[in-house]
């Protein structure tokens, strides 16, 4: 596990609540730049793990120069902050870093679960900027009948999240734990520590368990405005399926995002089911995009062995082929 800045990476930003760290590409660079957009719920550094299980890792060993988002938990003050603030403001202002930093117009965004949901509204909003994006088990159609039975259901109820707004200003981290363990009960620890239902890498994981550890237990608050903007637009509305989702002013158009798209799937996420996934092909614009599914869990697309040894050079292989 790697701190924010160590001598193999730097902070080349910083500002809102976010840190934008740069890993240079291991010999010469030979493709566009990534940003790597992860969650707002967990820490980043399960990209970025250990040797033989990061992601940065596999990306800088294909050439390419790696941007990773460090997302800093909100605080008291911050609860106004919604999709707007961390799209329109703290995501572009990574995306601008990234072009002046590698002196480019177009990078490629690869954003995981709600890190992919982010980057795609970016890439509807801002479709010049971005090369060919890369959503990997990202929530899409987020209509009830496509999630899982579950409590996290209870927070579609607008009195529930004023109540949390007004008592707590934001989602806190304890809670935000308590609703996911209560999503996948029985499935936790297998998809978590595993990644694949009928795939046991147990001796693997617990060579990493103390920094696996870390990254469980990394949950941290959603900001109060964010928490109603994803549970009512997104949850309760299914906002973006119907074309009516509103981040500041402008309303997200997934017909704008026309450049080439991978959208990756994860065949047994409970976290993210596919059937939430598999709709984007049919509502952006893209000519060029496809569902790549893979054999994982949630989880087991960034850790697994299979991941590192198949899916990361495959989608490497086609960032490359759009370069």
């Amino acid at each position: 596990m790697t701190s924010p800045s160590t001598p193999r990476s730097e902070i080349i930003y910083q500002g809102g609540k976010l840190r934008l760290i740069h890993y240079k590409a291991t010999g010469a660079q030979r493709f566009a730049p990534v940003l790597l957009v992860y969650a707002l719920i967990k820490r980043a550094f399960i990209l970025d793990l250990e040797p033989g299980m990061s992601v940065v890792e596999n990306l800088r060993s294909q050439g390419f120069e790696v941007f990773l988002t460090d997302w800093i938990p909100p605080g008291e003050r911050d609860s106004w902050r919604g999709l707007e603030s961390y799209v329109r403001q703290d995501l572009a202002n990574a995306v601008s870093a990234v072009q002046n930093h590698q002196s480019r117009e177009q990078i490629s965004i690869i954003g995981y679960c709600l890190g992919g949901l982010l980057s795609l509204l970016y890439a509807s909003l801002r479709p010049r900027d971005v090369k060919s994006p890369v959503t990997l088990t990202t929530p899409v159609d987020l209509s009830l009948t496509r999630l899982p039975l579950n409590p996290m259901a209870y927070w579609v109820e607008r009195q529930a999240l004023d109540f949390v707004k007004t008592f707590y200003g934001n989602l806190p981290s304890w809670l935000l734990k308590g609703c996911l363990m209560a999503t996948m009960p029985a499935q936790y620890f297998m998809e978590f520590w595993s990644g694949l239902p009928d795939y046991n890498e147990s001796d693997h994981y617990a060579k990493a368990s103390q920094a696996f550890r870390l990254w469980l237990e990394s949950e941290v608050p959603v900001a109060g405005q964010l928490l109603r903007e994803l549970m009512l637009d997104l949850v309760n509305e299914n906002a973006l399926v119907r074309g009516s989702l509103k981040v500041g002013y402008e309303t997200v158009n997934l017909r704008r995002l026309v450049s080439p798209l991978l959208n990756v799937v994860a065949e047994f996420d409970t976290v993210v089911p596919p059937r939430s996934s598999l709709p984007l092909l049919n509502l952006v614009g893209s000519e060029d995009k496809r569902n790549l599914v893979f054999p994982s869990g949630h989880v087991g697309v960034a850790l697994s062995d299979r991941a590192h040894t198949q899916l990361w050079p495959q989608i490497g292989r086609w960032l490359q082929s759009r370069n």
